[in-house]
């Protein structure tokens, strides 16, 4: 066989992922935080990309008439340098004064100020009545649980060794607020006894809130407790058998407490009102509130309404008119690229941010459609639903209708959902007609909050009853609910309904 360079035709089909179509796909499944974030980086690079400051309802967004009143004017910022609105080229602007600025104590408006409360410049009142700050000036800065035992321990403590081990101890505090580390090596490493670090941990126990520096979650009880003058010997008897009390074991816990079921109701009522972490609130971070990104309404003749939130919609535009002014100037063959490969990139993000759109209110209704019965009567009508389901019924594909209800929430008059809450699993029933597994979690929860506490209902009970109502289910799938539910057995639950609330 000759072996040398030639020249072949082939013919093929290829799937290709362009950047755009990679583009397209992340916004989709892109929450609205971060679409906006997404944005922000575009229009800082994209000079074809504007944003679009008409407000939700299309008119353009305008100042109050406050604002615009006190913006001062061209004729306000100074005296005129020329007499045809210009300034020279070799103007010194060295010694220009401007006589209404707030330097000079004048107001936006002229003759604003004096001692009757009126305004003087841009710094609010002379009578310091009116507060013109926003709520972001009024917020406190989160202090640390170190910092705030820092600040506890300086004002507590005067001789410096003392303060020394006690800022070790900070430094050894895990985020739920324990002692975290050997303080016998701590001793060691400061060249002190350990009696001493043990005296200024138990100083530091009873810093605000009580109960930080504790080596286990008994001592932490222990000290909120003596704070509380509560400490006596039959609550430090149980507090030394919790394991006892975590097992709802309340006749061996009376015996060993020497107490009857209504005063070990009272003790068990006074550990849960303690704080087993009392460092965890220092660490916690503020919760956010969900923005949904679709919004839901009854319809007047009885349907629902389904509408993309105006609020979180991205609004951009390409600047068709800016695109057209420096497209005529350019020359070189690298600012003709630029400028095509940038306006290209700009009405293709504008053209897939409509197509999200689009897609996630198609998705969204048909979710509704098909959910209709929860949202007229509760969770106990929840379908069983799959993607396929909402994916053949809007000719999409699976894996878009999970980018589509990935991180996305609707606002429904039965609250702010996930849309990967209506899609739940089929639990077969006895006539053939299949059940929502979030709906039988719903009707166990029901059942176990609706019994007896002389009859507490076993597992086997509750499947027999799920039975009678047309659930087939089995037993380890009832256990499996209870469990995620965060509900005990039926052998803890009659324990601990055999003390009196």
């Amino acid at each position: 066989m000759a072996i040398g360079p030639r020249l072949d035709l082939r013919l093929g089909q290829a799937l290709v992922m362009t950047p755009q179509l990679r583009q397209a796909i992340k916004l989709l499944q892109y929450s609205n935080i971060e679409v906006a974030s997404f944005l922000e980086a575009e229009l800082e690079k994209n000079p074809m990309l504007e944003r679009d400051e008409t407000g939700p309802d299309g008119t353009a967004q305008q100042q109050p008439a406050e604002a615009a009143a006190a913006e001062p004017t061209l004729a306000d910022t100074g005296p005129s340098l020329a007499s045809d609105g210009e300034a020279p080229l070799d103007a010194d602007f060295v010694n220009v004064y401007d006589t209404g600025g707030s330097a000079d104590g004048a107001g936006a408006e002229a003759g604003a100020g004096g001692l009757d409360g009126t305004r003087i410049g841009s710094g609010g009142r002379s009578d310091f009545e009116g507060d013109e700050r926003g709520i972001e000036d009024h917020a406190v800065e989160r202090v640390s649980l170190r910092e705030h035992m820092a600040e506890q321990l300086r004002l507590s403590m005067g001789d410096a060794t003392d303060r020394l081990i006690g800022a070790c101890l900070i430094a050894m505090l895990d985020p739920a607020g324990r002692i975290a580390g050997d303080l016998g090596q701590l001793a060691a490493n400061l060249g002190c006894g350990l009696e001493r670090v043990e005296v200024v941990r138990a100083r530091m126990m009873r810093f605000d809130p009580p109960g930080v520096f504790a080596r286990d979650l008994r001592e932490c009880l222990a000290v909120q407790l003596a704070e509380k003058n509560r400490f006596d010997p039959a609550m430090a008897a149980l507090i030394d058998n919790l394991e006892l009390l975590a097992r709802r074991d309340m006749k061996r816990l009376m015996e060993i407490c020497g107490v009857d079921a209504e005063d070990m109701a009272d003790m068990v009522a006074e550990l849960r009102r303690l704080d087993p972490k009392p460092g965890a609130a220092f660490e916690a971070e503020a919760a956010t509130t969900v923005v949904p990104d679709v919004l839901m309404r009854r319809a007047p003749d009885g349907g629902w309404i389904v509408e993309l939130n105006p609020e979180t919609l991205p609004r951009v535009l390409a600047n068709g008119t800016f695109h057209a002014r420096i497209s005529a100037g350019a020359r070189t063959k690298e600012e003709k690229s630029f400028i095509a490969e940038h306006w290209a990139n700009a009405t293709w993000l504008v053209k897939s941010l409509q197509q999200r759109a689009s897609t996630i209110l198609k998705v969204a209704g048909e979710i509704v459609r098909q959910q209709d019965g929860f949202f007229r009567h509760g969770v106990s009508h929840l379908r069983p639903l799959i993607l396929r389901d909402i994916a053949e019924a809007v000719q999409m594909h699976e894996s878009t209708v999970s980018r589509v209800t990935a991180n996305k929430y609707i606002a429904t008059p039965r609250g702010t959902l996930e849309l990967k809450f209506f899609f739940t699993t089929a639990i077969a029933g006895t006539g053939g007609e299949s059940h929502s597994a979030e709906a039988v979690r719903h009707r166990i929860r029901d059942m176990i909050a609706g019994e007896d506490p002389e009859n507490v209902l076993s597992d086997d009970q509750i499947v027999a009853a799920l039975k009678r109502e047309g659930v087939d289910i089995a037993r380890r799938t009832v256990a499996k609910y209870r469990e995620s539910l965060r509900i005990p057995s039926s052998v803890q639950r009659r324990r601990e309904k055999a003390i009196p609330a």
